[in-house]
């Protein structure tokens, strides 16, 4: 196993010692370590602790690149059991300081001096210990209170060599352990690779701040943490500190006279902001990194977890808002498929019927009535039931929507985030309707199409080797042949069609959207596609009736 066999053998023994024999024979590591025969769900009779707490404790055993894996499953509830998600929400990115010296010599190697010369005051007892990184305070020359934090010496060497070994006992596993498979483990790990090597880097992290502050600029009651760029590197960040009363301190809340309900109506909108408006949003908003200020504004901090929606997940989510509030069980069980992934074939008409009990468990009761996250908790065990897995980003910001509202309801026990998050969802449909948005899905019908047509020849080549080979045989008579081609025919007419329209649409979209000289001629150009669509649909249902045989 080459320069890590250590670091297996440090795991497999981790593993053993939590009664996770089997599963460590599964990772290829049983010729490690002699393993006792424990395996998940049997654990010994005397034994204090369940299998989620097992594992849960070996992840914290075995370092920084472990916690934080366990922290994102404690995000995928579609992936989960509920005991495993809790057991796992647990884990505290909390551990034991690292030596002052350590820090201080990275100090000087990123910013050219000791910390004494570069900040007016710098104190060596840190604010926060974490797996990556440190919190130190500190005061610039202008006087300026600022929070540093600084990498810990060693950790990206180890969660390099830990991400390289997770992907190959991912790999192993997805070849030996059919059960696993179903989960494309080889595919988590790599979206969890990515987001922890972003962690690492707080040149990202100042990136994001710097982002978010961009995004709530004239927002008067958000503050964002300003960067100091002249003391931060990709090892050390340096931003204003922020203080208050964490949000969650309801005594202190009260003794500084904030409103709590006020307040868990911003705490919401800036998150339903974050999602819906700028479609980048904070991925660990606990109460721990946000702050009420004396005029009852919230100052946002640590920005190294974020997530992001593509376009098309937005479309996706948008696409689910409307099917439920339609209550079309046939829309929504599409649009979950569309916006999920699996290893297997879906069992559409079970995922249909489990849909349909789930929307008729809403059907009629107000938005008072329904906690946005029991009804995501119930979404998202449908979901694993039927072996639909959620994009990474998508499970986070499912998992900050039920942050929020818990957030919201324990400053405000009244506090329904469905009340809060219709306006947001109402724009979400209605941007889905509109004419660029239509145009976009035209455009990526269209793509879909080019590229199946350019598959097709190879495709067909396959076939024919198929056939040749004696695979199966297949009898139709030239009689049977003509529907086919006729259904071919209209097919093909439809897609050239689509593809024309889906150009045209865009075109008009980008002309009324962009330089606003063409807006005065607006009118002209949505009647001149009006008419060409037009056109279009009158060739297919004439090409229709040409071949409809006569009477």
């Amino acid at each position: 196993m080459g320069a890590g066999s250590s670091r297996y053998r440090q795991i497999g023994a981790v593993l053993r010692r939590h009664g996770l024999g089997v599963l460590a024979g599964v990772l290829g590591l049983g010729g490690l370590v002699p393993f006792h025969r424990g395996a998940l769900g049997h654990a010994r009779q005397e034994d204090p602790y369940t299998n989620p707490e097992h594992v849960r404790v070996a992840l914290e055993e075995l370092g920084p690149t472990f916690v934080k894996l366990g922290q994102i499953l404690s995000t995928r509830h579609d992936l989960l059991p509920a005991a495993w998600v809790a057991e796992f929400a647990k884990l505290q990115d909390d551990v034991a300081a690292a030596p002052w010296e350590g820090i201080r010599d990275v100090l000087r190697e990123e910013l050219g001096a000791d910390p004494e010369h570069v900040f007016a005051q710098f104190d060596p007892v840190p604010l926060a210990a974490a797996s990556i990184g440190q919190a130190y305070a500190a005061t610039l020359h202008d006087g300026t209170e600022v929070v540093v934090k600084v990498r810990r010496p060693g950790v990206v060497a180890q969660v390099h060599e830990d991400l390289d070994i997770l992907r190959n006992l991912a790999d192993r596993a997805d070849r030996r352990w059919d059960t696993i498979r179903q989960y494309d483990l080889p595919g988590l790990v790599e979206e969890f690779s990515r987001t922890l090597r972003a962690e690492l880097d707080y040149l990202q992290e100042a990136r994001n701040a710097e982002r978010f502050a961009q995004e709530f600029a004239h927002a008067a009651r958000v503050r964002i943490p300003r960067v100091h760029g002249e003391t931060t590197t990709s090892r050390v960040l340096t931003l204003e500190r922020m203080s208050g009363v964490r949000i969650d301190d309801l005594e202190g809340l009260d003794a500084a006279g904030i409103d709590r309900v006020a307040l868990a109506r911003l705490g919401a909108d800036i998150v339903l902001t974050m999602v819906f408006d700028n479609r980048f949003f904070h991925a660990d908003p606990h109460p721990g990194n946000m702050f009420v200020q004396p005029d009852g504004a919230l100052a946002l901090i640590d920005f190294g977890m974020v997530g992001e929606l593509t376009e098309q997940t937005t479309d996706g989510l948008a696409g689910i808002v409307l099917a439920f509030t339609r209550d079309d069980p046939d829309t929504l069980t599409t649009a979950l498929i569309e916006l999920s992934r699996t290893a297997d074939v879906v069992d559409r008409a079970g995922l249909r019927q489990a849909i349909t009990a789930f929307t008729a468990r809403y059907r009629g009761r107000s938005l008072s009535e329904i906690s946005l996250a029991i009804m995501l908790q119930q979404l998202l065990g449908i979901l694993q039931q039927h072996q639909l897995h959620l994009p990474q980003e998508t499970a986070l910001l499912f998992k900050v929507l039920m942050m929020a509202e818990g957030t919201a309801a324990r400053l405000d026990p009244d506090f329904q985030m469905l009340d809060a998050l219709q306006p947001y969802a109402e724009q979400l449909t209605r941007a889905q309707l509109s004419l660029p948005a239509l145009a976009r899905r035209w455009a990526r019908a269209g793509a879909d199409t080019g590229a199946l047509l350019t598959e097709l020849p190879a495709t067909l080549s396959r076939l024919r080797h198929l056939l040749e080979d004696g695979g199966f045989e297949v009898h139709l008579r030239a009689t049977e042949l003509e529907p086919l081609v006729g259904r071919a025919e209209r097919v093909g007419n439809r897609v050239v069609a689509g593809m024309i329209a889906a150009a045209l649409i865009s075109g008009i979209g980008t002309l009324v959207g962009g330089n606003t000289k063409w807006r005065s001629r607006e009118g002209v150009l949505i009647g001149a596609g009006t008419g060409t669509i037009g056109a279009l649909g009158s060739y297919l249902l004439w090409t229709l009736r040409r071949r409809r045989p006569r009477p």
